[in-house]
């Protein structure tokens, strides 16, 4: 029987039971060292067997033994008592009041085997039939492992597992279920509880008339200022120590953005980030974070993995801290529930778990668009000109139009046909797929989840009356480019937030595929506004040609989207290699 089939108390008992016999010097645990070890502990079987009458009391004042059989039970002085196995008789207990002969005779043979049961290959001459507890550290290590893997104990065991079975809505062995055995495997221990009056029938009886104790009426409440202070220092500890490491965090990942990103839309919201943890922190007890601190006898000071003392670039090291810091967020958040209590139900100290749990998940949010910034300027570094191929504008057919554009530098590709009926379109997008995929040319569907799935395409591309870039997401899996069409500053940061893969920015100046109004048209200042903030990779877009992409690019653009400015050239190449060659120069 596993430790894991025992209740604490069960396992304290047949622990208790085998020490005894180890200090007795016998081969084995027996019933008689359970039984003994079940009167050693207040448990319920305790209970149930003092109530019964079957106390330590009873069995070390037995009827008085003939000089005989105290010698042979024993050796203890004729007319004296036996004593108990590892503990002292006391002198003033009085005999058992028990007239009954056959009851006399089952006690005196119970202590016989209690004292008589040694092996005779352990103990010597010179041996003492038992040792006290306080002397059991002389024992022989291996006589205190003794296992009951033979003998009466074992059946003893296997009864009470049965009993357990037999209960079914009970899982572990209790001190109750051990004494149950003890009643139904043949022992002398059962003898003497049956002569006690004590049975398997009659214990059930007992347990089903016995009524629950009324519960403990509980008129005061801890209070944890004042009953428990160790568990709010180590909570302030914590909270400390959390806290330091969000901060700092929070500023290695700020710099990250700051200085490698040159993001700084995505610096602000960090630093408004570490702006909401300092108020946050400051409804905590400043002076009881200080003074629980205590850095010197902090364990974690010198325990360090390689991994955390190699970093292989810059964004490794701002992806570690993002969750060093998520991490921190989420200990606040756990933590500050203790000390939460001492607060003000209504008072903002009261919310902090509420409060830090808002922050962690704003934190997800600047992860996700962090290192999608990152991901997409190194996928689309080399995409400074975006070809929107419409079939309609072409002076060439639209294959040698995509042909032309690839060889002068175009890498990246929108099957943009708003006529084409779907059967057509996907027929057709999966052409420029096999032309674009051989070429290592980024295809992209326009508006058509669904379609840049069927046609293998690397992304698609939704304008603010579509699809958002969650609902994309859902349709193209994981793996998928998205792009997002924005017309003001607002649009493109929530398109960053979102997780969008790039951006568009426009309609700059008029353009032939589709008519503005004036109104509509965002020109070369939000050009600049989204320069100075977005490090997102971006593509102005609407009316760009060759005679307007240096105002584009002087006004911060490194990316244009097109489509006529090469598609409706009679000479598309050189058309598309002049584009790529004027964003270059700069």
């Amino acid at each position: 029987m596993s430790r894991r089939t025992l209740t604490e108390g069960a396992q304290r008992a047949i622990d208790a039971a085998r020490r005894l016999a180890a200090e007795m010097r016998h081969a084995e645990a027996l019933p008689v060292h359970l039984l003994w070890a079940l009167l050693n502990e207040e448990s319920r079987a305790f209970d149930i067997l003092n109530r019964c009458g079957v106390t330590l009391e009873m069995l070390r004042a037995p009827q008085p033994l003939d000089e005989a059989s105290a010698t042979e039970a024993g050796g203890t002085e004729p007319g004296s008592a036996a004593p108990a196995p590892g503990s002292t008789v006391p002198t003033d207990t009085a005999p058992n009041d028990a007239s009954d002969d056959d009851l006399a005779d089952l006690t005196r043979a119970f202590l016989s085997a209690l004292e008589g049961s040694a092996s005779s290959d352990v103990a010597s001459e010179n041996t003492p039939a038992y040792s006290h507890p306080a002397n059991s550290h002389r024992l022989n290590p291996e006589l205190l492992r003794i296992e009951a893997a033979h003998g009466e104990l074992r059946d003893v065991l296997q009864a009470a597992q049965q009993h357990v079975m037999k209960a079914k809505l009970e899982h572990e062995v209790t001190s109750e279920h051990l004494l149950q055995a003890l009643l139904s495997v043949p022992s002398s221990a059962r003898e003497l509880l049956s002569a006690r009056g004590l049975t398997l029938e009659s214990l059930r009886e007992f347990s089903a008339q016995e009524t629950p104790p009324d519960p403990v009426r509980v008129d005061f409440a801890i209070d944890w200022e004042r009953d428990i202070p160790e568990h709010r220092t180590a909570a302030y500890r914590i909270l400390d120590a959390s806290a330091n490491r969000a901060r700092e965090g929070l500023r290695v990942v700020e710099d990250y953005v700051r200085f490698t990103l040159d993001d700084a839309h995505l610096s602000r919201l960090l630093k408004t980030s570490r702006h909401r943890l300092t108020a946050l922190l400051q409804m905590l007890d400043a002076d009881r974070l200080i003074a629980a601190r205590d850095t010197q006898a902090d364990v974690g000071t010198t325990i360090h993995t390689a991994s955390e003392m190699s970093r292989q670039s810059p964004l490794d090291v701002a992806r570690a801290s993002l969750k060093r810091v998520q991490e921190a967020a989420r200990t606040l958040e756990e933590y500050s529930k203790v000390v939460a209590p001492a607060a003000e139900p209504d008072s903002d100290a009261a919310a902090l778990p509420e409060q830090f749990g808002r922050l962690r998940y704003d934190l997800y949010t600047l992860e996700k668009a962090i290192l999608q910034t990152s991901r997409s300027q190194r996928d689309l570094a080399d995409c400074q000109v975006y070809l929107l191929l419409t079939t309609d504008l072409c002076r060439l057919d639209v294959e040698s139009v995509l042909q032309a554009a690839m060889q002068a530098g175009v890498r990246i590709v929108q099957v943009r046909e708003k006529q084409m009926a779907d059967r057509e379109l996907i027929a057709h997008g999966r052409r420029l797929r096999e032309l674009t995929r051989a070429a290592g040319v980024r295809l992209i569907f326009n508006d058509r989840p669904d379609l840049a799935v069927l046609c293998e395409a690397d992304g698609v591309h939704v304008g603010q009356e579509e699809l958002t870039v969650r609902d994309v997401r859902r349709v193209v899996g994981p793996d998928m480019l998205i792009g997002v069409s924005t017309h003001s500053l607002e649009q493109a940061r929530q398109a960053v937030l979102d997780g969008a893969g790039y951006i568009g920015v426009g309609p700059v100046f008029s353009s032939k595929t589709k008519s503005f109004s004036s109104g509509e048209l965002v020109g070369l200042d939000l050009i600049r506004a989204v320069a100075d903030e977005i490090a997102l990779p971006w593509f102005a877009i609407g009316g760009i040609d060759s005679a307007r992409i240096e105002q584009v690019r002087d006004a911060g653009a490194r990316r244009i989207a097109v489509s006529s400015a090469i598609c409706g050239a009679d000479q598309p190449g050189p058309a598309a290699a002049g584009l790529v060659r004027v964003l270059q120069e700069r």
